[in-house]
């Protein structure tokens, strides 16, 4: 049992599984293929990972796979906060480079839906943070590619001062999105 809410961008939504607590604690389904489909989101996946991050301003992204191995995201956190950016980054587009976001965290108990064809990123907002998620495609490094953070293009509004956040070497040495392969959008939807 999940409720789906639409975003800015049609392709992408925050679902809000139901949660069921007593006095002992809670319990949620975070993910349902029947309940998913009753809501036209057919994803397979067929990987779960999770992150760590240790301290609050630590950005990861902008993040995506190209095709054969593009991957939708179903994303979610389990201690802390994060602020999760999805781009569309599919040439053709009615909204291509358009981003939306959201907070997600264990009070909000919410999930961003990001299907194949946009970049990914977040940033931590407090510290000790577990970012879970599942994808639909392997991961393939030969289609591995990131897109900066802060590419003016794009205009990403951050909700903190980016001068000291922790980044990997990947991610400051990422392209700007003049320079990024991307996807095209008659391809993907054929």
């Amino acid at each position: 049992m999940i409720e789906v809410n639409k975003t800015p961008i049609p392709d992408v939504f925050i679902i809000q599984p139901k949660k069921f607590g007593d006095n002992r604690g809670f319990f949620s389904e975070t993910y349902n293929a029947k309940d998913f489909s009753a809501h036209c989101i057919n994803d397979i996946f067929v990987q779960d990972n999770q992150s760590y991050s240790a301290k609050a301003g630590t950005l990861r992204g902008l993040h995506y796979q190209l095709t054969p191995h593009a991957q939708t995201k179903l994303v979610r956190v389990t201690r802390g906060r994060v602020f999760d950016v999805a781009v569309d980054i599919r040439r053709g587009s009615p909204t291509f480079l358009k981003w939306t976001s959201v907070e997600l965290s264990p009070e909000k108990w919410n999930e961003f839906y990001i299907p194949a064809g946009f970049a990914h990123g977040f940033l931590t907002l407090e510290d000790n943070c577990e970012f879970v998620y599942k994808v639909t495609d392997y991961y393939a490094p030969e289609c591995d590619r990131s897109i900066r953070f802060d590419d003016p293009d794009i205009a990403i509004s951050w909700p903190i001062d980016l001068t000291h956040v922790e980044l990997s070497e990947k991610d400051k040495n990422a392209p700007f999105l003049k320079d990024a392969e991307l996807f095209d959008f008659a391809e993907m939807t054929k």
